[in-house]
């Protein structure tokens, strides 16, 4: 029985036993709604209904309803809000081209031209052009077998060539984790980024997204330091967040600028959900044993690309190689 019934039942009682109460309700409360008139409901005074509500919350807590809240919805079971558009960092430009890097301005140049080779085999993989299908060929992994060899250098430079492309987009991620440099190189400030989602499931990866000033070049931040990033990013959280990247925009090539292969395990686990990795390898530093054990640890990513980098006089299209379906690493 509603609390609209009980209450007119109580007033019949009322009734029935001498009480005067007047069948007209008060001037204020003569109009009716169209609802109300269709369901011929008996009126009530207002009194009448809130004391027999409070009667019912004292008598039994369990059924208590406050009038007052009829119609109102739980904030917990609100809608959640949209996911607000991703923040907008400027990359300095000035700062990037003064230390070698390309910039969407930049004129004509060796190393611009070096990249162009570089990047050809890349989008032919992710754009299914190339002689065999490559699963994920969107996520590239930029990689080396040890620190300083160069490798955010390419990843910088690459991400930058690759936006300049007219039929892609391109996220730049910082996926060395415990030694994070992108945003320093770029001139941005520390944020929020790829360990924050994979520790706060409240997190999208759109709340964490930075667009830049470059045109078609976004920015995935390392975010907050973890003990245990290697075990995060070997979880099923990452495999979903990496599936989810590689999907959702299908135009979009994501750049892993990845931790060294030989003093880190994160490189490793990150190379089980790349396509395409490609290694950096130093001029007259790295070993040949040194680059032989690094590629033997990311020998499951089917597509690796190796690039000789800092090294003298060197001529386009002779200073790097390339290893796919079983070739030969060069």
């Amino acid at each position: 029985m509603s609390l609209i019934e009980q209450a007119a039942k109580r007033l019949e009682q009322l009734r029935n036993s001498g009480v005067d109460i007047p069948d007209t309700p008060p001037a204020d409360q003569a109009a009716t709604t169209a609802e109300d008139t269709c369901a011929a409901r008996p009126h009530v005074p207002e009194a009448l209904i809130e004391s027999f509500g409070s009667a019912l919350e004292s008598s039994s807590p369990a059924q208590a309803i406050p009038v007052q809240s009829f119609g109102h919805e739980p904030s917990r079971l609100r809608k959640q809000a949209e996911p607000q558009p991703a923040k907008r960092v400027n990359i300095d430009i000035d700062r990037l081209r003064a230390a070698g890097f390309v910039t969407p301005d930049s004129s004509r140049t060796q190393i611009a031209d070096e990249l162009r080779v570089i990047k050809r085999p890349l989008l032919a993989n992710a754009q299914g052009k190339s002689a065999g299908r490559v699963e994920k060929a969107n996520l590239i992994m930029v990689t080396s077998a040890l620190p300083r060899e160069g490798k955010t250098f390419l990843a910088i430079n690459l991400a930058m060539s690759l936006a300049m492309e007219i039929d892609s987009t391109v996220l730049l991620v910082e996926a060395d984790i415990d030694n994070p440099t992108i945003l320093k190189e770029l001139g941005i400030q520390p944020a929020k980024g790829l360990m924050d989602v994979l520790i706060d499931s409240s997190l999208d990866l759109s709340d964490v997204l930075l667009r830049t000033n470059v045109e078609k070049l976004a920015l995935l931040p390392a975010g907050t330091a973890h003990r245990r990033s290697t075990e995060l990013l070997a979880s099923e959280m990452m495999e979903r967040l990496v599936d989810e990247m590689a999907v959702r925009y299908p135009d979009r090539l994501i750049i892993f600028d990845g931790p060294p292969l030989l003093p880190t395990t994160e490189s490793r686990v990150l190379a089980t959900h790349m396509g395409q990795i490609a290694m950096v390898v130093e001029a007259d530093k790295t070993t040949h044993g040194e680059l032989k054990q690094a590629l033997s640890t990311i020998e499951t990513c089917p597509v690796v690309m190796t690039i000789l980098n800092k090294a003298p006089g060197s001529q386009v299209g002779s200073y790097y190689g390339y290893r796919g379906y079983g070739g030969d690493a060069v």
